[in-house]
């Protein structure tokens, strides 16, 4: 018989002693074809609920605010068997509801939760995880106050960390203390808008113990969400949305929500120690560079509810520091990955084999496939090895006094002028070979070939005004006839009776959900990408510098990232106006604006095989439909 090398009988007497030991103890972590698999009951599961001690006082009641934790995890799990956790903390869980179909807890007389939101419990907890639905402080049955985005937000999601990780105190509901001696203190954080927004604050705390974190339509810095370069989007927004998630009487929290509104900024719209503990970026609580989970960011490149800067900067300040990542960028509105239509079920197993590989150590390959996964078309899906795409390459498109835009300059001292009013995307975007007073328009002739924008255009102008400031709108617009996304009818998606199972269920709690399809509309037009600053907050987003009145300064800013692909024979157009009464509530200044041709352009990265040549010019001025109705987004839209 040969003789075995020392290696191979250890291998052997380890084996032969792990299998009996590990039937008497019961189901284990089972691995098959690099996923973990279902062998641990879902209807037998432990459902209990802690609350964890925050280090912050929110409601300033003179006490530390104690953060509930409602859990479901493995029968066997404890001691013996220890688990990883994934996360959903949310300050949605008993008023709007979680995903497509609005799911709230549903509680069992000793309260704890025995309908928990989404799929997450149906599908992870039969395969070796446990799952916590958190309350955010200030809702549900958390104590404190709502802090939108700031030190009550981070800091109570950052203590559910630090207690899995024998960090932080936690109380049953009669007083006992309660430890997690049932998990690994391997946690993931996922969820979508607030609720991945609260993973990215965490995560950007550096909290030991957060592996991975899945930001879905999440924000990254609250002031991109409530401002673009000194524009306001919404007034006293903080104190609206803290007041709509906050279901205790409303005397309780109403000093601190006057105190947003105090420390807001909106008379200004600048940047400021409100924003700055608010920004995960490069704040005061939280900074990119101290991220030490892995990130799997979802995001759609037409969601103007948290608008896609938030993911792109984010994306590249991740990119920075090498931390590792993986990204799906979608077409519709404020969607779910678990919601893009023919994507479900591969949504579910990326996921799976995501958190397989980053909480339980399985090397199933995932960071070695491509790391971006991106919508072309209507439920079209190519990938590719990041985003954006990595070979695109940036063309400048300059305007010229006859309404063309191409590659060459317009001869020196050519300018063109409007007026800052407020104006809708619709009103901008109609005739636009037809002179309007409050705006300017700009187009290419038929395009030869395809064009796919990916990345981020840049607005570059030259600009003179009769008053100190203006709000500047550019819109980098699609003109010919398509069927596209249409993502502003129910956010991009249309839900259907029949439904599909994704895991186990009870009586109380299924693993079913209705399926959607992509809502299509087929119009002459779309509006690509769109980008607002305030011409005083030019330089600095801190601090006003005015534009001397009758002087030209340079006015340059990016506009919201975008995938997108111009076809052949469609014209670019290029659409500078005041302000954009779309997106914001402000009502223009009323500068008159004159913008100097020859040093104004608009920078866009085209994924391009080779330098793009020239661009075509008609000899015609091009006019466009004369009226183009384009939906306004319901009023779900301007929600979180």
């Amino acid at each position: 018989m040969p003789q075995l090398r020392p290696a191979l009988i250890a291998v052997a007497l380890t084996l032969a002693i792990a299998t009996p030991s590990q039937a008497a103890a019961g189901p284990a972590i089972t691995i098959e074809n690099g996923r973990t698999q279902p062998v641990f009951s879902y209807a037998d599961a432990i459902r209990e609920h802690v609350y964890v001690e925050s280090t912050v006082d929110s409601d300033l009641d003179g006490k530390l605010d104690k953060v509930r934790v409602d859990i479901i995890r493995p029968k066997e799990s404890g001691p013996g068997l220890k688990v990883p956790v994934i996360i959903d903390e949310s300050p949605y869980y008993d008023n709007s509801g979680r995903g497509n179909e609005a799911e709230r807890k549903v509680y069992d007389a000793a309260g704890n939760v025995v309908k928990f939101p989404l799929f997450y419990d149906n599908y992870f907890v039969p395969r070796g995880y446990a799952v916590l639905n958190v309350d955010m402080l200030g809702t549900t049955r958390s104590e404190g106050c709502p802090d939108i985005g700031g030190k009550a937000d981070v800091l109570g999601g950052k203590a559910v960390i630090d207690w899995l990780n024998g960090r932080a105190e936690a109380y049953k509901a009669d007083g006992a203390p309660a430890v997690a001696d049932w998990t690994t203190g391997n946690a993931s954080m996922i969820g979508k808008s607030y609720d991945g927004t609260l993973a990215n604050a965490v995560a950007a705390t550096g909290v030991e113990g957060l592996k991975t974190i899945v930001p879905i339509s999440a924000i990254s810095s609250w002031y991109k969400y409530q401002r673009s370069n000194g524009v306001i989007y919404n007034y006293d927004y903080a104190s609206w949305l803290a007041n709509y998630v906050d279901t205790d009487p409303e005397p309780k929290c109403q000093p601190v929500r006057d105190k947003m509104d105090a420390e807001d900024g909106d008379d200004t719209g600048n940047y400021n120690p409100f924003w700055a503990e608010r920004d995960y970026l490069k704040g005061l609580l939280g900074d990119a560079s101290k991220v030490k989970a892995s990130v799997f960011v979802i995001h759609t490149v037409n969601d103007l509810n948290v608008k896609p800067d938030n993911f792109s900067v984010w994306w590249k300040a991740l990119a920075d520091r090498d931390v590792p990542r993986k990204i799906w960028v979608g077409q519709t509105q404020h969607v779910d990955p678990f919601d893009f239509e023919g994507r479900r079920g591969l949504w579910v197993d990326t996921l799976h084999r995501w958190f397989d590989y980053w909480l339980h150590g399985v090397r199933n390959g995932i960071m070695t496939e491509p790391r971006a996964d991106v919508e072309v078309g209507p439920a079209q899906w190519i990938t590719q090895r990041d985003w954006p795409a990595p070979f695109a390459m940036k063309a400048t498109l300059r305007p010229a006094p006859d309404g063309s835009l191409g590659l060459k300059p317009a001869v020196k001292d050519s300018t063109a002028s409007f007026t800052d009013v407020a104006m809708s995307e619709t009103a901008m975007v109609a005739d636009v070979g037809t002179p309007n007073p409050g705006r300017v328009a700009f187009t290419t002739g038929a395009l030869p070939l395809d064009l796919r924008l990916s990345g981020t255009p840049t607005a570059d102008l030259r600009v003179k005004l009769d008053k100190p400031t203006s709000n500047l709108t550019a819109l980098l617009v699609d003109f010919g006839e398509d069927t596209r996304v249409d993502w502003r009818r129910g956010q991009g998606i249309t839900t259907l009776t029949e439904e599909d199972c994704h895991g186990e269920s009870t009586a109380a709690d299924d693993a079913c959900y209705r399926k959607v399809v992509t809502n299509v509309a087929t119009r002459p037009l779309e509006i690509v990408a769109r980008g607002w600053v305030d011409v005083q907050n030019r330089f600095s987003l801190s601090q006003a510098a005015p534009l001397p009145v009758g002087t030209y300064g340079t006015v340059k800013w990016l506009t919201l990232p975008q995938d997108y692909t111009f076809k052949k024979g469609h014209r670019i157009g290029l659409v500078i106006a005041g302000t954009d009464a779309t997106y914001s509530e402000e009502t223009g200044t009323g500068a008159n604006v004159t913008v100097d041709l020859a040093k104004s352009s608009v920078v866009v990265p085209f994924a391009l095989a080779a330098p793009l040549g020239d661009v075509p010019q008609d000899k015609a001025r091009f006019h466009g439909p004369d009226r183009i109705e384009l939906p306004q987004p319901e009023s779900e839209f301007q929600f979180f």
